[in-house]
């Protein structure tokens, strides 16, 4: 296949509509808008949401409540098991855990250390947050934890 074959599909390109080009288009004198009106005008129409003058949707919604969303806390997640890697009594903090390409980067409000799966090494672990599962795995080997 070369670039001189390409050709579109069938009803891929469709021709934009020609306005006003007279009786036999179908679309000519008024080009589809009717006669006179609101939506004959030159920018004419209305808003977006306008219904008439009867009180839009937004504003029928009542606007109460409140969001915890902006106060949410986000962590990047590991899990114990994807700690194996490492050698046996070194120190794994994010820079290390960057390096080693566990983690992809560093959510804003840090590093939370999981307690899924198996660690078969003693290790020094500095994270934000660690789950009960994971202080008991890491420390039950002889490992330490720091929470920063």
């Amino acid at each position: 296949m070369y670039l001189h074959d390409l050709r579109n599909a069938d009803g891929e390109k469709q021709s934009k509509k020609r306005l006003g080009r007279g009786i036999g288009s179908g679309v000519g004198k008024t080009s589809g808008k009717g006669h006179k009106g609101q939506n004959a005008r030159s920018g004419g129409g209305v808003r977006p949401g306008f219904e008439g003058g009867q009180n839009p949707l937004y504003r029928r919604i009542p606007s109460k409540g409140f969001s915890n969303a902006k106060f949410k806390k986000v962590y990047t997640t590991i899990n114990v098991s994807q700690l194996n890697g490492f050698e046996a009594n070194s120190e794994v903090d994010a820079v290390k855990l960057l390096d080693a390409g566990i983690i992809k980067k560093v959510e804003k409000d840090g590093i939370k250390i999981l307690g899924n799966g198996e660690l078969t090494v003693a290790l020094k672990v500095v994270a934000n947050k660690f789950t009960n599962s994971a202080k008991e795995k890491i420390t039950s080997l002889g490992g330490s934890i720091e929470e920063v």
